[in-house]
């Protein structure tokens, strides 16, 4: 893999955990079928559920995709959570939400909230969930999402995954120019970073989505550091207050699920601190959590060594794992 289509992989969210080679002895995958759980205007917003063809009422976990919140979409599963539940016999849930900048950061957050009211009515109905075992995951600005639903789903998740997410989205690491992207990437002007948004409102699964130039926006954001005015719509120092709703680490409360922090020491897009901090928060909330740190990993854990990559994930499979059994 080349190193741009690396890097724009990784800020999508679709190598987010090892996927593995498929081998002739692996059990068939999960079927898969796609819901519509809100329509905004002539927009879909939908979900894909991969479970078993059959009736049982079953444990969920919900996938939230990363991308910034500006790109991405559902389709982009990690292969271990498939296999985690097609072996255990859970349903996966992958989401949708409408993308930044078209809409701002309070309609992505309404947009989650609306899934999981369907997930616990009549998506729990059609799909035959157990919505009382659910976990949910994300990774990167899914990660962020995971951590938003400790806040503002109700009831809430069984428990949390959150891998190199982060807390808040109007720290200086989202509101001051990122030395790293203006250092490793040749800066982006305006015209340039604009020409591929501000159309039409997407969830990002429509055909013809120019994803690369979603990627340049980004890009364009983060080394400017316009990213939370940008994708909020809120000034990150007058509407500091205001943006303390969307802040789980400001935020959460002694009802917080359970949690498991995963993240990469030498992250150069969301900086290995935003985890530790939101796992120091918890720690003063009583809140039972776990940091799982990989020494040396960047985004997606990204050049890590491999067994301590592989512990990582083993680790947060395992809480999964536990977080789903009966009586839980």
């Amino acid at each position: 893999m080349t190193v741009p289509v690396l890097r724009l992989c990784l800020l999508v969210g679709y190598t987010l955990l090892p996927e593995g080679a498929a081998r002739a002895a692996d059990p068939p995958a999960l079927p898969k079928k796609t819901y519509t759980y809100k329509t905004v205007g002539d927009l879909k917003i939908q979900a894909d559920v991969y479970r078993t063809d059959d009736t049982r009422v079953r444990p969920v976990v919900v996938w939230i995709h990363g991308g910034a919140l500006i790109s991405g979409n559902r389709a982009a599963v990690p292969r271990n959570l498939l296999d985690l539940c097609r072996d255990e016999g859970y349903a996966i849930v992958s989401l949708d939400y409408r993308l930044a900048p078209e809409v701002k950061l309070p309609d992505i957050i309404a947009d989650v909230e609306d899934a999981f009211r369907w997930l616990r009515g009549d998506g729990a109905k059609e799909c035959h969930l157990d919505p009382d075992r659910l976990v949910v995951t994300g990774g990167s600005a899914g990660g962020y999402l995971t951590l938003v639903t400790g806040t503002r789903v109700t009831p809430r998740p069984r428990a949390l995954v959150a891998y190199w997410g982060y807390g808040d989205v109007d720290g200086e690491w989202y509101t001051k120019p990122s030395e790293h992207y203006r250092k490793t990437v040749p800066l982006i002007g305006k015209d340039e970073a604009y020409k591929g948004v501000g159309g039409k409102i997407v969830t990002g699964s429509e055909d013809g989505i120019d994803f690369k130039a979603r990627g340049r926006f980004y890009l364009y954001l983060r080394q400017n550091g316009l990213w939370t005015k940008e994708v909020t719509g809120f000034d990150p120092v007058a509407d500091r207050a205001r943006l303390d709703a969307y802040c789980p680490v400001r935020s959460a409360a002694a009802d917080f699920p359970p949690t498991m922090l995963v993240h990469g020491t030498e992250d150069t897009d969301v900086p290995y601190q935003l985890s530790a901090d939101m796992a120091k928060e918890l720690a003063r909330l009583k809140v039972p959590h776990e940091l799982v740190t990989v020494t040396g990993a960047g985004h997606g854990l990204s050049g890590g060594d491999k067994k301590l990559v592989a512990d990582a994930h083993e680790k947060a499979l395992a809480f999964i794992r536990s977080r789903l059994k009966a009586g839980k």
